[in-house]
């Protein structure tokens, strides 16, 4: 079985996803709390704004900071590493779907499968999430990925088997 998932179609650039490396995002989700819990929305570019500004401040009162080095690398604990291990976690795929870049044409994102094709207008796509481990495997024997819906409703019958995903 493949592991890479690759974007073709209307898109300026043709990426490989590669859910084996997942694991290690700080992007990824818990499925085991993800849908029962509230969530509130962080828009990614306030964050960085924010952040950006609070450096800024910080270098003017305090002067600058040296680079970071590896001693500064993330560290995982001991409880974060088994639940990494044992843990069923999903992406977000807006993140893709915009490193993609779809042209200005484009209207649906179609996921290939083993079972057959499954389209999603450009908007809800971005909504949709990517299950790339179950209790801490990789999904060898119907992934690499399953497609879940933003709510989660298909969680028991997720969209599997995909071998590439097309922008139309």
């Amino acid at each position: 079985m493949e592991f890479i998932v690759p974007f073709k179609g209307e898109v300026k650039f043709k990426i490989a996803l590669d859910p084996t490396v997942w694991i290690f995002d700080d992007r990824r989700i818990d499925l085991d709390t993800y849908f029962d819990e509230e969530r509130v929305e962080i828009d990614e570019m306030e964050e960085y704004k924010r952040g950006m500004g609070e450096h800024w401040s910080r270098e003017i009162m305090e002067g600058a900071t040296v680079p970071q080095t590896l001693k500064t690398e993330k560290r995982y604990s001991r409880q974060e590493k088994n639940e990494m291990i044992t843990g069923t976690y999903g992406i977000k795929f807006a993140p893709f779907l915009k490193n993609a870049e779809p042209s200005a044409e484009a209207k649906t994102v179609v996921f290939e499968s083993a079972n057959g094709e499954y389209a999603f207008p450009l908007d809800a796509a971005n909504e949709l999430i990517f299950k790339f481990s179950d209790n801490g495997k990789p999904l060898k024997e119907n992934g690499p990925v399953h497609v879940l819906l933003p709510d989660g409703s298909n969680q028991e019958d997720p969209i599997t088997h995909i071998l590439a995903i097309r922008v139309e």
